[in-house]
């Protein structure tokens, strides 16, 4: 177990530095230059460039790139150029409506799909598992923008129930933030929910053809006691992998749907990064994504050892 972890926790410092080497050059070869940016098209070049200067964009991309690694080994992923705070404190300041919206998708899509996929496989064949299969289909077809824009018109617009974008004054109430967060959580974990439904689906068909199955039948156990405690427990680990990964994409999937409800979210805020060449704070969103991807695998991997005692590392 020791050796898993020692190996495991290597790998996931070699694949943040393989995403921070990809990102950081990938960054700087966009067209565009910050100093202008940010400055303005009426700026003179000498302003420009004393600015690029001072933000040492004027030095070698080797050069920035080492800087940029001695700044990281200290703790710090940077300041943005347009914000002119550190990068982490602009994050943290944007994260609650992201984190809100993830978890809100998260449940909304396990609460539609597990026990659909669970009695779709029970009934299998039946017009209720083909029908369910028609519509995860359609779920997974549909692009979650058009699907928050219907939910604007018509649960929002039409009909008043929620609202249909922003997040509230600065001093509105959790449960105004959360009113908000509604049909955004709605788009996005309609979407989800057909991943997770489908992987329910078919995992609770491997399992429900096992032989314990038919044994635990012919001892007279209770059909929900058979297809909740035996068949499920067994097949919960890929059904437990796919809503983790659900999990770390929804957090990085959501900068569409938080720019149609004007969500202040980290998606908001890392497309407004991209179009204003903001290099530390593009590289520092997306280091903390791919960073709680490969967390959201380390964590999915422990779970399994509380789910199935038989897996061994």
């Amino acid at each position: 177990m020791v050796s898993y972890l020692r190996t495991r926790l290597l790998g996931m410092v070699l694949t943040v530095l393989i995403v921070l080497v990809f990102v950081f050059f990938i960054a700087r070869l966009a067209p565009g230059d910050p100093a202008e940016l940010l400055l303005g098209p009426d700026a003179s070049a000498a302003d420009a460039e004393a600015l690029r200067e001072r933000m040492g964009l004027n030095l070698p991309v080797p050069v920035q790139f080492l800087s940029f690694l001695g700044q990281l080994l200290r703790g710090d992923l940077g300041t943005s150029i347009f914000y002119r705070q550190p990068v982490l404190e602009v994050m943290a300041a944007r994260a609650e409506p992201t984190i809100l919206l993830t978890l809100m998708s998260l449940a909304i899509a396990v609460t539609i799909a597990l026990p659909i996929g669970i009695y779709g496989a029970y009934r299998r064949g039946g017009a209720f598992d083909q029908g369910a299969v028609a519509v995860a289909m359609l779920a997974a077809a549909l692009p979650n923008f058009w699907v928050g824009l219907l939910l604007q018109k018509y649960l929002g617009t039409d009909l008043g129930w929620f609202p249909v974008s922003g997040y509230g004054n600065p001093d509105a109430s959790i449960w105004e933030r959360v009113q908000h967060l509604v049909l955004p959580s709605i788009a996005l974990g309609f979407a989800q929910s057909a991943i997770i439904l489908r992987f329910s689906r078919a995992s609770m068909l491997d399992v429900l053809g096992d032989d314990y199955i038919r044994t635990a039948r012919s001892k007279g156990i209770s059909e929900r006691r058979v297809v909740l405690r035996h068949a499920l427990r067994n097949a919960l680990i890929p059904i437990v992998t796919v809503i983790g990964l659900s999990f770390a994409l929804l957090i990085s999937g959501a900068v569409i749907t938080e720019r149609v409800f004007n969500l202040p979210g980290v998606g908001s805020l890392i497309v407004g990064a991209v179009l204003r060449r903001d290099y530390p704070l593009i590289q520092a969103a997306l280091i903390v994504v791919a960073a709680l991807y490969i967390l959201v695998n380390f964590l999915i991997d422990m779970i399994y050892l509380a789910i199935d005692p038989r897996v061994k590392y």
